[in-house]
């Protein structure tokens, strides 16, 4: 019976190794928010975080000399739940929106709807989750992998808040996509799988990105 025990926990705590590594290797899953998943590669941002992005080569520097901002969203469609609240939800958007109208408002004229000259940016929040850490390189003794095993298996383990957003930039006349980018980040960790995650667990998350689509209009502007 004990040695049924410790195979059950072992295989617990491979599998959560396995995700783990797999997680970190699969392409990004298209959630249907842009217009085209095949032509992205990975990049880095202006602040050397990884990405995947498309620029059409026929954008020309210094077209777009002001921008419109759409209200970002949550997509797919998301229920809340208890761990993820209304209130996280709605409050990662009103934040992210406030975050890229200040760092867009430093280096272009926000509009109120698109038109000519016009860069229209359209985001989207298309995943908010909560995932196990992965294991630390010291849980691997055999010892310590079971106890982390069962850490895993009872949800004490910490957790990780994960968020990815995906943007498309299109032109304000004819709303051809002349842009997109997909980001993926980490937030603040959660004590186990009870703690709610809410809105201020991502926002240092959300500053970085619109930081960083503020650099990129900045560039594409010269």
């Amino acid at each position: 019976m004990r040695s049924h025990c410790l195979m059950t926990l072992l295989c617990t705590a491979s599998l959560s190794m396995s995700a783990c590594s797999s997680k970190k290797v699969e392409p990004e899953k298209p959630r249907g928010f842009l217009r085209d998943y095949s032509v992205l590669s990975e990049r880095q941002s202006p602040s050397g975080q990884p990405v995947l992005s498309w620029v059409s080569p026929a954008l020309a520097r210094g077209r777009y000399t002001q921008v419109y901002l759409a209200p970002s969203q949550i997509y797919p469609k998301t229920e809340p739940t208890q761990r993820i609240p209304l209130s996280t939800l709605s409050g990662v958007t009103d934040y992210y929106d406030a975050a890229l109208r200040l760092e867009l408002g430093k280096v272009a004229q926000l509009v109120s709807r698109p038109g000519p000259n016009t860069l229209t940016v359209r985001p989207a929040i298309t995943r908010v989750a909560a995932s196990t850490q992965g294991l630390r390189f010291y849980e691997w003794l055999p010892v310590t992998l079971v106890a982390a095993g069962v850490s895993t298996a009872t949800g004490i383990r910490d957790q990780d808040s994960e968020i990815t957003t995906e943007v498309s930039f299109e032109d304000g006349s004819t709303g051809e996509v002349v842009a997109e980018v997909v980001g993926k980040g980490t937030g603040m960790p959660l004590e186990n799988d009870k703690q709610v995650l809410t809105a201020d667990d991502v926002k240092a998350v959300l500053d970085g990105w619109a930081g960083d689509l503020g650099q990129a209009y900045l560039a594409i502007r010269r």
